[in-house]
């Protein structure tokens, strides 16, 4: 398209602040419309609607064990009594939820993309959704799952036939604050003022989230799961994960595919595993247990706990909610664990079950998307949005009363490097975290600092993506569009925190709430979890109560990767599985990133 047909095309300024909502396009919109209300509703009064968003999401969940969709409906209002263009989740609905299904493989490397493909086509024709009907969501690879050789590629292929802004999310830390939202633990944490620690049992890995008053404390990852090992109507044993034959050796048997093995034996080996957990939750594991069972680095103290509660697949058998047998250790581990539980082998109260199977699922739609700010600047969005895939370069600084655009720029120069990127190379979006008064001196010096560190990207007239959580894209955009350096088109959205991930998804604008809709997602695969942040299991030793500590504990980090959270939970009560957060984020990624965090999706699957 060229600049001329892009100037002559029907574009949002045409009908702004609502007026004329009732119209038609000549070919393709380049565009979206709040269209979720009919008739003579007062509701659809323009200034409900400038406040008032709804979107809808997917979430496609595909772990160790089985596969599930999700689809909701996201309603999300501004902040108006705070003078602010920020949209928190208020009510999440879920349209429809797919049956969990086995996640089919053609080996033990690879997934069946077609059957998989299939699963997902099903789950759209119940829904009774279109994919262009869908605004936002994310394919989650968890656990075993995204370490299979072709999970990049399948990952790639679902986001495509799910929709535009659907993405592809992944890791262990990642996944077990997916649980914590997602199961109810962070939500009955800040309710009821408790310390609770949610353990998430999968099909391939147990993913252990701390929670305190809402907040997030800590999160850590073992490699016990109830689908490492599967047996055909003979007790063949048709699936043997690497780490199912470490567990089957260390109760005794060494398995090989193809064995025949008795539902005794494989009892014993839900024994040892349930033992296992015992020995992680209780803080007594010994060092075998720290080399070959942990994903990342323990916990070094969980402190006093008020409760415990379980999710995931295994945590339906925990709890006694599922009686089924599918043929892998799911049934006989958790039943294992509860035996132990009931025994008082782990002296914490066992809290009421909250979601199990789809808590990664709904937690996901948590942490996926956020809404922009409605003081937006888009220069021309036509040629700006949709957009996939952009890398978040953060500006790891904070912005003191002066602001030295040479500090901006230099900033902003390490930053690139630190992400392995050269200035200029391919778009990116960068985001910063405002802070202060919006005076022109400080927000010009700002600009200024980031025209300066990016002179490959003005020469090769590349658009310039710009994130910030304050409110001050309008002006901000002005000053970009003003310098006589900019021949390129410039888009800065405000309201958004971007933290942690490594890439956003852009949505097409939503009218008349000049909104955009981004999908916060990292495409990590097949990472090696043992390189994950996991340090020397030398540093570790055992205290004369059976305790493991940590010798030096300037290595410790509450994520086990040096992740620290500051979340404070405003809960929003809604109407189905989940529940709303305005977070307020402080995430220290070796940077300065205390960030106002108001985000929230709507289905845990892969929202």
């Amino acid at each position: 398209m060229s600049s001329e047909d892009i100037k002559n095309k029907h574009s949002v300024q045409d009908h702004q602040y609502g007026a004329d909502t009732y119209h038609t396009h000549d070919g393709e919109a380049d565009h979206d419309h709040d269209h979720d209300f009919a008739g003579d509703d007062p509701s659809q009064e323009s200034l409900w609607r400038q406040d008032n968003v709804i979107l809808h999401s997917v979430g496609i969940d595909v772990g160790s064990s089985g596969t599930q969709v999700v689809f909701s409906r996201i309603h999300l209002r501004r902040i108006a009594e705070d003078l602010s263009s920020r949209y928190t989740v208020v009510e999440r609905t879920a349209i429809y939820q797919s049956p969990i299904s086995l996640t089919p493989y053609l080996s033990d490397s690879l997934m069946d993309a077609k059957a998989l493909g299939a699963i997902i086509d099903k789950a759209y024709q119940e829904s009774g959704l279109h994919p262009d009907e869908i605004d936002a969501g994310a394919v989650i690879l968890t656990g075993e799952a995204l370490r299979r050789e072709n999970s990049e590629s399948i990952a790639a292929v679902l986001a495509e036939q799910g929709g535009e802004f659907v993405c592809a999310t992944a890791g262990h830390h990642m996944e077990a604050m997916l649980a914590v939202y997602g199961s109810g633990a962070a939500k009955r944490s800040y309710d009821e003022k408790q310390r609770i620690l949610n353990i998430d049992i999968g099909g391939g890995t147990t993913k252990l989230g701390l929670v305190q008053n809402g907040e997030l404390v800590a999160t850590a990852a073992v490699h016990l799961g109830g689908r490492l090992m599967v047996v055909d109507e003979k007790n063949i044993l048709t699936r043997l994960d690497p780490a199912g034959a470490y567990l089957a050796k260390q109760a005794g048997f060494n398995w090989k595919l193809g064995d025949q093995v008795t539902r005794q034996e494989l009892a014993t080996v839900a024994q040892w595993m349930a033992n296992a957990l015992v020995r992680v939750l209780t803080q007594t594991f010994s060092r075998e247990d720290l080399s070959n069972l942990y994903l990342t680095d323990p916990v070094d103290n969980w402190g006093p706990l008020d409760g415990i509660m379980f999710s995931g697949g295994v945590g339906e058998y925990v709890y006694r909610r599922e009686m089924r047998d599918f043929g892998d250790l799911g049934k006989l581990f958790g039943e294992a664990v509860r035996q132990r539980l009931d025994q008082n082998a782990v002296p914490v109260a066992l809290l009421p079950a909250g979601e199990c199977i789809r808590a990664t699922v709904l937690g996901a739609s948590e942490y996926s998307v956020q809404l922009s700010g409605n003081t937006t600047f888009i220069s021309e969005p036509a040629a700006l949005l949709p957009r996939k895939n952009l890398q978040v370069i953060p500006l790891n600084l904070e912005l003191k009363d002066s602001i030295d655009s040479a500090e901006i720029a230099a900033a902003l120069s390490k930053s690139f490097k630190r992400h392995d990127l050269v200035e200029g190379a391919q778009d990116v979006a960068i985001s910063l975290r405002w802070l202060g008064a919006p005076s022109f001196v400080r927000m010009n010096a700002l600009a200024q600092g980031i025209l300066n560190g990016l002179p490959e990207t003005l020469k090769q007239q590349r658009h310039l993506y710009i994130v910030t959580d304050g409110d001050i894209a309008h002006n901000l955009g002005h000053l970009f569009k003003e310098d006589e350096r900019v021949k390129c088109e410039v888009l800065v959205i405000d309201g958004v925190t971007l933290w942690g991930f490594d890439f956003v998804d852009l949505g097409r604008i939503r009218m008349p709430s000049w909104t955009v809709p981004v999908t916060v997602k990292s495409l990590v695969f097949n990472e090696d979890p043992r390189a994950h942040g996991k340090s020397d299991p030398s540093e570790w030793h055992a205290h004369e109560d059976g305790k493991m500590h940590r010798h030096d504990h300037n290595k410790a980090h509450s994520h086990g990767h040096g992740h620290s959270h500051d979340h404070d939970h405003h809960h929003a009560h809604d109407h189905s599985h989940g529940h709303s957060h305005d977070h307020s984020h402080g995430h220290d990624h070796g940077h300065s990133h205390d960030t106002q965090h108001a985000l929230n999706l709507a289905h845990k699957a892969k929202s």
